[in-house]
């Protein structure tokens, strides 16, 4: 039995040296030499082989979304591989459907360059553009949430639709070597075409949260790129519900905007959560909206207040608060922001109250 074991041991730690031997020697060996990536059978690139595709793509100024930073884990920056991709990754699978393996659909910060390329992006991520602006105002909304006020200044103008997001440059600082992009939905009045604002959570050891709270500071030039995403409102007359939680708050400020600009009145009720009262923020906002837009209705939920936390609203899981309705809601469209836990319960709830699949429009922060 100890031999067994000491032969599974040995081979298990020359498996891992190996492994380890062929990461160091693909870094820092392999040389892959100029490739070709050609982009929709029209544009061509002459970039250095090593690099995987969405870094090499934004450092020509291409931009496809990826609210991960390129780490694998959101399975936004899809494009089509058509030629000289190499087979599809276990790291790839969970986030492509059958049809799209099938149609050559890959991530790309997971094909590196090894070779030429021919890839295919929608035309409308070739107008995506790069902005620079200055933040004007930094303003605390609790312990670690914060808003954003960015001016533009080149280009002057941004034209996004309510629910979209940009994709921040968080730049090199002490403890960060590298330039990364983090993407944040934009919470800024459509009708102001020379700001953006964001709302961001610190992430705890967050490379681009610990940026903007420890190190951005007002009067400091950022950049970012966008806007993208196709969370937006549906083109019906249908009654919505909406569920967000912490800076999920930052789509529906802007689609609120958006809906007393021109004057919608859908029937909407929005069910906000945070686990204690502190975690509440913009409540006042959101009762001046409700004067504004008589049709519209603000839930606020707190999952577990403080003893001594004075609350007066709805107590528990913002999905608990919703299944609380108890409500035939057959008829209504399901609009959801934040985490992927929360969304995913959202979705059962509306589900079991009548709103199908297709009804529910979803952004997940990753």
């Amino acid at each position: 039995m100890l031999t067994v074991l000491l032969s599974v041991l040995i081979v298990s730690s020359v498996s891992a040296g190996l492994a380890l031997v062929l990461v160091v020697a693909d870094r820092f060996v392999a040389n892959y030499g100029e490739c070709t990536i050609t982009i929709n059978e029209q544009k061509k690139l002459k970039v250095q082989g090593g690099k995987n595709v969405l870094a090499a793509l934004t450092e020509e100024k291409l931009f496809i979304p990826s609210a991960c930073g390129g780490r694998g884990t959101c399975g936004y920056c899809k494009v089509r591989a058509t030629e000289g991709a190499g087979p599809v990754l276990p790291t790839e699978t969970p986030f492509l459907t059958p049809k799209e393996i099938e149609d050559n659909v890959r991530l790309s910060c997971q094909i590196k360059i090894r070779n030429d390329l021919k890839i295919e992006i929608p035309e409308e991520l070739l107008a995506v553009k790069e902005y620079e602006a200055v933040c004007s105002r930094i303003t605390d909304l609790t312990y670690d949430m914060k808003h954003f006020h960015f001016e533009l200044r080149d280009p002057p103008t941004i034209d996004f639709v309510p629910g979209q997001y940009i994709q921040l440059l968080c730049p090199q600082y002490k403890g960060n070597r590298e330039e990364v992009y983090r993407a944040y939905s934009v919470a800024s009045d459509p009708a102001d075409k020379t700001i953006i604002d964001l709302i961001i959570r610190r992430v705890p050891n967050g490379i681009c949260t610990t940026w903007c709270f420890d190190f951005l500071k007002e009067g400091d030039t950022v950049r970012f790129n966008g806007p993208y995403g196709e969370f937006r409102l549906s083109q019906t007359d249908a009654p919505m519900i909406w569920v967000a939680g912490a800076s999920g708050m930052a789509p529906f400020v802007s689609l609120l905007y958006q809906m007393r600009n021109e004057r919608i009145t859908r029937p909407t009720t929005y069910f906000f959560g945070g686990n204690k009262v502190k975690d509440m923020f913009y409540l006042d906002r959101m009762r001046a909206f409700e004067k504004e837009l008589p049709n519209f209705r603000f839930v606020p939920v707190v999952a577990a207040p403080d003893e001594g936390e004075q609350w007066d609203g709805e107590r528990g899981l913002v999905t608990q608060a919703l299944e609380r309705a108890d409500a035939d809601l057959s008829g209504h469209e399901g609009y959801l922001c934040g985490s992927p836990g929360m969304i995913d319960a959202a979705i059962k709830v509306m589900n079991q109250l009548g709103i199908p699949n297709e009804r529910i429009f979803y952004d997940k922060f990753e």
